[in-house]
């Protein structure tokens, strides 16, 4: 029987979490929640982000990050050329496809939560809520029962990872499953170069530009798309993706 124990979860956001001063391009924060078997994940997708590594930088140090990639900025300067660019983004797309995760995300539409609640709560803190409540269902629904699944969320600073941590442990105390959930949070530094975290991070803002602009063509979320938890009727809302308001 699967146990808790047997799986690990990888966190990343895209967007700013505040409210005062919203980016009228991007008025969405998303909160990715990809969640892995632990075999699996040691056994093929680190080991595949290893040797992409190796085939464009020659060595392992690089952290992959989707906003220089997407600006071609830092180490990734490298795919101003056309010739290495294209093979890049194939082979990258192609890591991403083949990874065996589920997928779930919380988006909140900052402007919207703005107009409708007075005094609205801090949206990384409204994400953190709905993407752990499903991935204990998720989990639960899978015959987890015993153990503990380990969470890791990029470091924000110190006082952000302070009163993260102490929101992560208050909703797995008190939510909407009635449970206490059997998580733990690791918040690790991009740096630590963990696999699982760079996968995560180029996961997150497609999903909010698919969410902004539908019509755009957004290969990443083509791609991604099927990874989303879903409906034993293969509907995605509510179940692997949460837009709130």
């Amino acid at each position: 029987m699967p146990t808790f124990d047997d799986y690990i979860v990888f966190v990343d956001e895209s967007g700013d979490h505040g409210l005062a001063s919203i980016d009228p391009n991007y008025p969405v924060f998303v909160l990715a929640f990809c969640l892995f078997k632990k075999t699996t994940y040691a056994e093929t997708v680190a080991p595949a982000i290893l040797k992409f590594k190796f085939k464009y930088f020659g060595h392992d140090q690089v952290i992959l990050h989707e906003h220089e990639i997407r600006k071609s900025k830092g180490p990734f300067n490298i795919l101003q050329n056309k010739n290495v660019r294209e093979p890049f983004m194939a082979d990258l797309n192609t890591i991403v496809e083949h990874s065996e995760f589920t997928l779930i995300a919380s988006v909140i539409r900052k402007d919207t939560l703005n107009s409708q609640y007075f005094d609205p709560d801090n949206p990384y803190i409204i994400s953190m809520g709905f993407g752990l409540e499903r991935l204990f269902l998720h989990l639960n629904g899978l015959g987890c029962r015993a153990g503990t699944t380990n969470m890791l969320f990029e470091s924000r600073g110190r006082k952000e990872d302070r009163d993260a941590e102490l929101e992560f442990r208050r909703i797995c105390n008190r939510n909407a499953t009635g449970n206490r959930l059997p998580f733990d949070i690791i918040i690790a530094d991009k740096k630590c170069n963990s696999a699982g975290l760079q996968l995560a991070d180029l996961i997150a803002r497609p999903i909010g530009i698919k969410l902004l602009r539908p019509e755009q063509q957004n290969r990443a979320y083509d791609i991604i798309k099927a990874k989303f938890r879903r409906d034993p009727n293969g509907n995605v809302q509510g179940w692997g993706l949460k837009q709130f308001p």
